[in-house]
């Protein structure tokens, strides 16, 4: 066991575009799902992470239905549960970090949800920590985004550009190395 699969934050709650806006990628979680059945047939270590949001109007705040993982996470039963109220899987519990290292686990296949923050955040944390990293792409997607940012005014990304420049950071920043579902499995 040399490897594991990191499912991040494959919860009901992303599906409400109400509150999150336009995405893209909608074979995100057919991927997923792709991964997860590989890793279980290999034998390998699926992590499942979950955001519990400390935000009682989020709808992944903890006592909210959409808290609840995606029916084809939610049939796993994972190597490892991570519950986290942060970006990054690393400041969660139980300590991936910890339990990845004493099973001797150096490479870690990323994906999930959003790809611009708690994926992203995860790979970047991974790779600064010495992990091989492999962000699956097309095994993630995201949001629009909008904000009026200080010294720069109103920027506005879309769900699409924003996957682009996470893979672009990731793969040119050295954190991970960026890969399609078709090219891990």
């Amino acid at each position: 066991m040399t490897r594991a699969l990191l499912v991040i934050d494959m919860q009901r709650g992303f599906d409400d575009l109400e509150f999150w806006g336009p995405t893209v990628n909608p074979d995100c979680e057919a991927n997923v799902a792709a991964l997860v059945e590989r890793w279980i047939a290999d034998e390998e270590p699926v992590v499942v992470v979950r955001h519990d949001s400390r935000s009682v109007d989020s709808p992944l705040h903890a006592a909210s239905p959409g808290n609840a993982l995606v029916d084809a996470v939610a049939a796993v039963e994972p190597a490892l549960l991570v519950t986290k109220n942060v970006n990054s899987a690393f400041y969660g519990d139980p300590d991936l970090h910890a339990w990845l290292g004493d099973r001797g686990i150096r490479d870690v296949v990323i994906c999930g949800i959003q790809t611009n923050m708690c994926v992203e955040t995860t790979a970047r944390m991974a790779g600064n920590l010495g992990y091989d990293v492999t962000v699956v792409l097309d095994a993630t997607r995201t949001f629009d985004l909008s904000a009026e940012v200080a010294g720069v005014g109103a920027v506005t990304r879309t769900a699409s550009e924003l996957m682009t420049t996470t893979a672009l950071v990731l793969e040119r920043g050295g954190f991970a190395r960026i890969a399609l579902t078709a090219d891990v499995i």
